[in-house]
């Protein structure tokens, strides 16, 4: 756990904070245009982040009243290359009114930390090209953008059909 200068606290997510996740994670959605693409809730983030075999990881800053005021969401990937795992940053969300506070910094510096105690040589995630807000933060950080790697994904009924095919 570290406190933060405006007396906030980041820490591992634990639980009682899926309601305050899954609101980040709204907010998130809303903002990025889609709000009506989340399925997730309270339940499912408990299975994922507090279950028998988690697979995904959060990062939280509490104000303190058990207000979520802004996470980072994120699970292992592998290289071949490296022959090593990394670190994949699914979600960072920060409410917009705790935005000038730090809190992206010293989320994406746990999750640098996180790497750098256990080994990890990558910290990856992707941003939407529009978000230019985003974009200069990141950049501002020392964070490369990927330009000769473009992200597939299949989903629906083309991952039904794919299957299918198994």
């Amino acid at each position: 756990m570290t406190t933060l200068t405006d007396g906030a606290e980041l820490r591992p997510a634990r639980r009682g904070d899926e309601t305050g996740i899954l609101a980040c994670i709204q907010a998130l959605a809303d903002y990025e245009r889609e709000p009506d693409a989340v399925d997730n809730t309270a339940e499912m983030i408990a299975a994922t982040l507090f279950g028998d075999d988690p697979r995904a990881f959060a990062f939280v800053v509490d104000g303190g009243d058990g207000e979520i005021r802004a996470i980072a969401i994120w699970f292992l990937t592998y290289s071949t290359w490296t022959g090593r795992h990394g670190i994949w940053l699914e979600d960072l969300y920060v409410h917009e009114r705790f935005r000038a506070n730090g809190y992206g910094v010293a989320l994406l510096a746990a999750l640098a930390g996180e790497c750098v105690d256990k080994g990890y040589p990558r910290l990856e995630w992707t941003v939407l090209d529009w978000n230019e807000p985003a974009i200069g933060f990141y950049r501002a950080l020392g964070a490369q953008a990927m330009e000769e790697w473009t992200t597939r994904r299949v989903t629906g009924e083309a991952l039904t059909a794919l299957a299918a095919r198994a």
